[in-house]
């Protein structure tokens, strides 16, 4: 995927959302104690409104997308479970806010945006991603797409057009796990991703060209949290031998990775089954507790999860911790708790806030409550929000631009670099799957390891704490190879024992073929393409 031009779309320096937005002296010096319960710059949530949500005075709340119905002033239906978002400057004033669906395949998931013109009012809405399953939150690029993230155990990492004009591309370097969140380091050149589950781990990703994200080098955090730390190759990006988090021994694991937002050379992120934030300096690579909610009572923030920085020091975040009252918290750049709205009342029940988020001026706050009137709602908040930055700061973007957004990324590799390439058949029969097998044609420039799998998330679920059911990942098939030199070989998948029986009498399925080759180098690279296989018809 290209960039997209910079005349319709400012998604990186100062008119970007913030993310770069003041320099790094503040935060060293906040990182000298973790952060206290305070009161606050804006006071405390006032009394419910009509939308149940409770803000300080001088703020507003209104409602922008209720999932199921058309969005205001367009035809288009808004998805149900809204989760991470994003928003981006357009050239002519206006902006375009990105969000995600927490829902599977067959009932919409993906991603859907909505745009703005430049007095804040919805000019259209439309889907910019479809046919993926659980997409919880993502991140924004300083090249200006949207990287949506599937949160399942063979999820991906989706980089999407907030424009919807160009087709979104999957990127299995990034690896193939319950993916939360992401964030650019654009002066390190890397990414920064997170993962929900209870012994998850935090990885980083090195891309082989920075702005392209088709390969490149994933690693995850090794050491103990609270000093210094390391970084470790994961052996299988893919997945296809065993989960990411549990390739590496030493690995440092996160109770539940969520949130992850880079901003003037740190990184912050959050585990939602301790409530604590944590930091981690990318010069120093110390990581360190910023926000620890179990220690921290009286401010009243636990289980936090989407988080966003702004570009006056405030590190906003969502709570999700099953409570009856819930809130968008605020962590101060003067090392202060606080909760800054609340949300309650029989339309919110069971549900959780996510996808925090301000718009390019800083001065609207987005955010949704994912299963308000059961299925969704995403709501616009506009008041006195601080936009000055930390007294000492640099003004306007603390980082360079680090890309002209309207030279697209350049592709290629090393010289080491498998050099992979995968062709098979689109569409197939669960018949001929079980009697003849599916052959995957892999093309190799280096000699080295090829595994080939055939994997699916709609054969199996598991139920999730919140009661939806969340795809579990299939592998029907799987072969490994090794070959001692270049070329194109054909490689037959076939599903073995209990797989066999389980797909027999089956409907149709959607599945992916996975292929991950490994030079002699070291060097890895994973490609993954789509598979309809159809099967018996119910009658």
């Amino acid at each position: 995927m290209g960039a997209i031009s910079r005349r319709e779309l400012l998604g990186t320096g100062a008119l970007a959302a913030g993310a770069l937005a003041f320099g790094p002296g503040f935060w060293r010096t906040a990182l000298a104690a973790p952060a206290s319960a305070g009161p606050g710059p804006y006071g405390a949530p006032g009394p419910p409104d009509a939308n149940g949500i409770g803000v300080p005075s001088g703020f507003r709340v209104r409602e922008i997308a209720r999932a199921g119905q058309p969005v205001e002033g367009t035809a288009y239906p808004w998805h149900i479970f809204p989760d991470g978002q994003s928003t981006y400057a357009l050239g002519d004033g206006g902006w375009v806010l990105v969000s995600n669906s927490e829902s599977v395949a067959a009932s919409g998931a993906g991603s859907s945006a909505i745009r703005f013109d430049a007095n804040g009012e919805i000019v259209d809405a439309y889907r910019i991603l479809a046919g993926t399953n659980v997409n919880c939150a993502g991140g924004r690029t300083p090249w200006g797409t949207w990287l949506s993230c599937e949160e399942h155990d063979g999820g991906q990492v989706w980089e999407c057009d907030p424009l919807g004009r160009r087709v979104p591309l999957n990127r299995p370097a990034m690896g193939l796990f319950k993916h939360e969140a992401a964030a650019v380091d654009p002066i390190g050149k890397r990414l920064y991703l997170t993962e929900d589950s209870p012994d998850g781990c935090f990885y980083r990703f090195t891309p082989t060209v920075f702005g392209d994200l088709s390969s490149g080098t994933l690693e995850l955090m090794v050491g103990t949290p609270g000093g210094a730390v390391t970084w470790a190759a994961v052996p299988d990006p893919s997945g296809i031998t065993s989960p990411t988090r549990r390739q590496v021994a030493a690995a440092a694991h996160f109770n539940g990775g969520e949130g992850v937002w880079y901003d003037s050379g740190f990184v912050y992120f959050t585990s939602k089954g301790d409530s604590r934030v944590w930091s981690y300096d990318t010069r120093t690579q110390v990581l360190d507790v910023l926000y620890d909610g179990k220690a921290t009572p009286e401010a009243g923030l636990t289980g936090l999860d989407n988080i966003t920085v702004t570009r006056s020091g405030d590190l906003f975040g969502c709570e999700d911790n099953g409570e009856a009252e819930f809130s968008v918290g605020i962590i101060t750049r003067e090392r202060e708790a606080a909760r800054f709205l609340t949300v309650s009342g029989p339309n919110h029940s069971g549900s959780e806030l996510a996808g925090v988020i301000f718009d390019p001026s800083g001065t609207r706050m987005y955010f949704s409550s994912q299963r308000a009137f059961g299925t969704g709602a995403v709501y616009e908040v506009t008041g006195p929000f601080r936009t000055d930055p930390p007294a000492g700061a640099a003004t306007g973007s603390g980082d360079p631009d680090p890309l002209d957004p309207d030279a697209p990324g350049t592709a290629g590799g090393p010289a080491d670099s498998p050099g992979l390439k995968i062709s098979a058949a689109k569409r197939a029969t669960v018949s001929t799957l079980l009697r003849r097998g599916i052959v995957v044609n892999v093309s190799i420039k280096q000699p080295g390891r090829v595994t080939v799998a055939l994997r699916t998330a709609d054969l199996d679920s598991e139920t999730r704490a919140t009661g939806t059911e969340e795809p579990r990942t299939v592998t029907l098939a799987t072969a490994e190879r090794t070959y001692k030199r270049a070329g194109r070989y054909k490689v037959l998948l076939k599903p073995r024992g209990r797989i066999r029986n389980r797909l027999k009498g089956h409907g149709t399925l959607t599945a992916r073929y996975t292929v991950q080759a490994r030079a002699p180098s070291g060097f890895i690279q994973v490609a993954n393409r789509r598979v309809r296989v159809a099967g018996v018809r119910k009658r």
